[in-house]
């Protein structure tokens, strides 16, 4: 058995980006967690995936309602990594959402935004793995921000590219 604390830090020297994940709750208010463990699946048909933990509130809302939207943030919204990633609290809270034709809850201002239908699940260790079909995606005006990352324990702008 490997030790979890030098997998985590192995794990954490490889930079990703970072997303919001949004669902309604079955009262109706908007349910999340940020998210590093995303990915692009297919093209044909369009399919991403991202892996909550079981012990996510937002887990069995996703699950149940069998949609989300993943939100890809910009380097300006960390504020907003944070808030979704805490437990017990209005994560909406201070936030423009609108809710979006396809009937979920997006986050204003992010970079990127896929709207999906739950595809497949899998089981993965501590975490479900989703697969999630992309009926709709959003890009913003990329120029004007660049993307927010993930890496050994800390968020910050991506460095210029050369």
């Amino acid at each position: 058995m490997i030790d979890s604390q030098l997998y985590k830090s192995i794990l954490g020297q490889f930079p990703s980006g970072v997303t919001v994940v949004t669902t309604y709750d079955d009262q109706g208010k908007v349910t999340g967690f940020t998210a590093s463990a995303f990915s692009a699946l297919s093209m044909d048909p369009a399919l991403v995936l991202v892996c909550p933990s079981y012990t996510s509130d937002t887990y069995p809302m996703i699950r149940d309602s069998r949609k989300f939207a993943i939100h890809i943030l910009s380097d300006q919204q960390q504020a907003i990594a944070y808030q979704f990633a805490k437990k017990g609290v209005d994560k909406s809270e201070g936030l423009n959402i609108r809710k979006s034709e396809l009937g979920l809850p997006v986050i204003d201002g992010a970079m990127a935004v896929l709207e999906c239908q739950l595809w497949q699940e899998y089981e993965g260790g501590d975490h479900a793995i989703l697969v999630g079909q992309v009926l709709a995606a959003n890009l913003a005006d990329t120029d004007a921000v660049s993307p927010l990352l993930y890496a050994r324990s800390k968020m910050a702008a991506l460095p210029e590219l050369v």
